[in-house]
């Protein structure tokens, strides 16, 4: 398992600083000469403040007593805060509102996508962004959105890392889990028969069938999981490889904590559902080289989730790598897929064998 953080010379790497120091601030502010209003006079008065109990400082946080533990080292509250990632990234409004926005300036310069239906739903169907070439190798988006939301119109964002490359990229659109009623199982056999049928009419776009990737975010990165991890030549009669790799983004890939979750509120997380869409219970049916990414500002469950995944499957002896983005929030990872030179879209064309425009 080969295990990558952001390091001196990569584009997410920052060297010095173009601050200035506070001694450098207080001397411009009393005209190059500090006299007596100097780093020690700002200290002193700090420190006064602070004994006097001054408004400015914020108080420490109430204790809150520890319930009963739920799962691991976590309670009831602490698990729920655990799969809930607007505790942790305080902008996610912001984020979301910009996958729309970027999706539609996308939109605008590489024309919109095809709707290729792939069932007999309305909502069954991939938007398909074309490479500009013959027979070019196709890239498989899972959107994410905690089961609840997001689509495939927002999720057009991530198309010019990869048209641009030469690959054809598709989004997926599948019924969120408040239209199936909590139930998972649909949406999963949706995307298991969006990337079937992709794999039967790759020819029908130009695109290469022995050729396809897949990437998924949050819920899409479960998706994705358990899509990496079907049974193939079974439940569809293809052959076993049909995706030649994977990135998982921030994903789920054993239900059992979730499950004992707030998210039970909305998801029925019957036992049944439990086994089978936990993709690390399953990695018999992994067939292809899979990366796994997460950022270090998301909730340590969905850090140990992927953890645990790729060693997992390392443990199984096949081939994984971890990608960290240090200062990353769960939201913005997957924008680093829009980047040909981000952690994540520079990993998904190398595993594709492209090289960025």
């Amino acid at each position: 398992m080969q295990v990558t953080g952001l390091v001196a010379g990569s584009p997410f790497h920052r060297t010095g600083s173009r601050h200035a120091s506070t001694d450098d601030k207080l001397a411009t502010f009393s005209g190059g000469h500090q006299g007596d209003f100097n780093r020690r006079t700002v200290l002193a008065a700090s420190a006064a403040l602070a004994a006097a109990g001054g408004t400015a400082y914020a108080q420490a946080p109430v204790a809150r007593e520890k319930g009963p533990r739920v799962w691991l080292d976590l309670d009831q509250q602490e698990l729920d805060d655990a799969y809930d990632q607007s505790k942790y990234a305080a902008n996610l409004a912001q984020i979301v509102k910009r996958y729309a926005t970027n999706s539609e300036a996308v939109r605008k310069r590489l024309g919109n996508p095809q709707r290729l239906a792939y069932g007999p739903t309305p909502i069954e169907a991939v938007e398909l962004y074309p490479a500009r070439r013959q027979n070019a190798p196709i890239h498989v988006f899972i959107h994410g959105g905690a089961w609840r939301s997001g689509s495939a119109k927002d999720s057009a964002y991530q198309a010019e890392t990869f048209v641009h490359a030469g690959a054809h990229y598709i989004a997926v659109d599948f019924n969120n889990v408040l239209e199936t009623e909590g139930d998972l199982m649909p949406m999963a056999d949706q995307v298991r028969r969006a990337l079937a049928w992709i794999y039967k009419n790759a020819a029908s776009f130009s695109g290469d069938a022995n050729r396809i990737f897949l990437s998924g975010h949050s819920s899409g990165g479960h998706l994705a999981g358990v899509v990496l991890t079907t049974d193939w030549q079974k439940d569809f009669g293809l052959p076993k490889d049909v995706i030649k790799g994977g990135l998982v983004c921030s994903g789920l890939f054993d239900l059992k904590p979730a499950r004992l979750s707030a998210r039970s509120k909305y998801v029925a997380f019957i036992e049944d559902v439990e086994q089978a869409l936990s993709s690390q219970r399953h990695l018999q049916q992994l067939n292809c080289p899979v990366i796994i990414g997460y950022g270090t500002l998301e909730t340590p469950e969905f850090q140990r989730q992927s953890r645990d995944f790729a060693a997992a499957i390392k443990a199984a002896g096949k081939p994984v790598e971890v990608l960290v983005g240090e200062g990353y929030n769960h939201f913005e990872m997957p924008e680093t897929l829009a980047n040909p030179y981000g952690l994540l879209g520079r990993a998904a064309l190398e595993q594709m064998k492209l090289a960025p425009a």
